[in-house]
């Protein structure tokens, strides 16, 4: 998947666009408008924190730090087990996902509260007024979407990053 960046002058111009992104068979799942407090995006497919924070990101940080958390911890117990008890492989698989899903989850909560970097550049254009609108496409949709964009809106500023997913 690609995400593609459009940086519209308004919101009469955004709905415009996601009339006829989802007339091309995009789905509403895959538009998400960022737009500033003082707007009203009645019946616009709102960004989620998924898009507008880094807690994707951190989820991913957390699962890799805490997996190999706990892997450790459990080849720490496997060469000096505690008096009376017996480490197997199901202890150090469960030592594993059980700090991969620590990490993650604390690691999470953190990120949540940090605004997505890649949105960071469309800030001040974003508190001026214009709008932000993120549509995700299929790599191989990436020229069609954009060619059906300009053509009918050459004000909308384009950019195109790879999605996390």
């Amino acid at each position: 998947m690609r995400r593609l960046y459009l940086l519209v002058p308004d919101l009469e111009s955004c709905r415009v666009i996601v009339d006829e992104l989802k007339g091309n068979g995009i789905a509403a799942s895959h538009l998400h408008v960022v737009a500033s407090l003082s707007e009203h995006l009645d019946g616009l497919p709102e960004a989620t924190a998924w898009q507008k924070t880094e807690v994707a990101h951190g989820i991913w940080i957390g699962i890799v730090l805490g997996g190999v958390a706990g892997l450790l911890a459990s080849m720490l117990a496997l060469t000096i087990p505690p008096p009376g008890m017996e480490i197997g492989v199901s202890a150090v698989l469960g030592s594993t996902v059980a700090g991969a899903g620590f990490g993650a989850l604390a690691s999470a909560f953190m990120k949540g509260h940090e605004h997505n970097r890649k949105l960071v550049q469309f800030d001040p254009e974003i508190e001026a007024g214009k709008i932000l609108l993120m549509v995700d496409v299929a790599r191989s949709e990436v020229d069609g979407t954009q060619q059906t964009i300009r053509k009918h809106h050459p004000e909308a500023r384009i950019e195109v990053l790879k999605s996390r997913r």
